[in-house]
């Protein structure tokens, strides 16, 4: 039934990938994108501190609802990253410090929730990658529907079954199973370069002549 089903993964990005996003800022993948690409600022990291990467496994769910989350949490393989539509509403928390314990125990990698959470202090006071878009003390229903290896949509980042998720202090950016390896490179090169940048920048050799030189193409008028 559309709306309350549980699908197969077709495809999952493969570990030697996942592990080498891990050594890339996610800012640098997301130029690497066009900058087009983004989970909304409301997705924000709740955990102690550490970089997310991983495959999704993506749920959709009522609001206020977190049955197939539960059931997602049972089905992940290590390394999964469950990626949550739960509609953007903060009213009722779908996860808390007992299901994110039991994600832990199953060797998951971070839990994406465009929804809300509650036992927040306990979060912080843990690594596991928890991104969530706000905090609410009243607790769920367990009824459904919901979906599970569904794509799902989280302001207007699509993410499909299997795609690569990264995260870190800057937010989340899902990467499509199909490019990952081109934008790999692509933002590796970017890191390359960006690290040049900064060795000329402590070394005082940073050329800053394109801010004046765009300013004048520009037709920007410059008192003298």
């Amino acid at each position: 039934m559309i709306g309350f089903r549980i699908l197969k993964r077709r495809r999952r990005v493969d570990s030697d990938l996942v592990e080498r996003f891990r050594t890339l800022p996610v800012a640098n993948v997301s130029d690497s994108m066009s900058r087009m690409t983004a989970g909304g600022a409301s997705l924000r990291p709740l955990h102690r501190g550490g970089v997310m990467a991983g495959a999704a496994l993506t749920v959709k769910t009522r609001p206020g609802d977190n049955l197939m989350i539960h059931k997602a949490l049972d089905l992940a393989v290590p390394g999964d990253v469950v990626v949550v539509d739960g509609g953007g509403d903060l009213t009722n928390s779908l996860i808390g410090e007992l299901m994110i314990a039991h994600a832990r125990r199953r060797g998951i990698a971070g839990i994406v929730l465009h929804g809300a959470v509650r036992d927040s202090v306990w979060i912080r006071e843990n690594d596991l990658p928890i991104y969530a878009a706000g905090i609410s003390h009243r607790g769920p229903y367990k009824d459904g529907p919901g979906e599970i290896n569904v794509p799902v949509s989280i302001q207007g980042m699509v993410i499909e079954p299997g795609d690569l998720v990264i995260g870190d202090d800057d937010g989340v950016l899902c990467v499509p199973f199909e490019h990952a390896e081109a934008i790999y490179a692509a933002a590796h090169k970017k890191q390359a370069a960006e690290e040049k940048k900064m060795q000329a920048i402590n070394e005082g050799r940073d050329d800053r002549s394109w801010v004046d030189a765009t300013l004048a193409r520009l037709g920007c008028a410059i008192e003298a």
